[in-house]
């Protein structure tokens, strides 16, 4: 017997500003991630492990904390919120390779991601996320 999806299985009922900045960061790191996967593939077919190279480009802290840098000016005041939100959160985790400024600058954008996400908020979500990617594109 086959087991049917719920079609409200993929949605979220609360509001996001009652999900912790690290929830909103978790669920921020795959959207972004899914993101900029869905961008480096559209275009070529490649190997995966040329594809993570490329990815690894826009995913790292290093990278997300310079795309703040960059972006912050055009973020809303509720964004700026968020944002601070999740740099400020006290997380029990570090990145490997990236200082805890950028680290935690990462969280925040991430935070923000999510926060776009959960609220549904697709056309702004998707206009940060071309900041994001033109920002690295740029570094080329």
């Amino acid at each position: 017997m086959e087991k049917s999806i719920d079609k409200n299985y993929f949605r979220f009922d609360v509001s996001p500003m009652q999900l912790s900045p690290l929830s909103l960061a978790y669920i921020g790191d795959a959207v972004f991630e899914m993101y900029v996967r869905t961008y480096i593939m559209k275009d070529v077919n490649m190997p995966v492990s040329k594809l993570h190279k490329a990815a690894t480009r826009y995913v790292s802290a290093t990278n997300q904390a310079f795309i703040v840098k960059k972006i912050l000016d055009t973020f809303t005041e509720e964004e700026i919120s968020v944002y601070k939100r999740g740099r400020n959160a006290h997380s029990y985790t570090s990145a490997k390779n990236a200082d805890i400024v950028d680290y935690r600058m990462a969280t925040g954008l991430e935070a923000l991601i999510g926060y776009l996400y959960v609220k549904k908020e697709t056309q702004r979500l998707e206009e940060i996320m071309a900041m994001c990617i033109d920002v690295i594109n740029a570094e080329k």
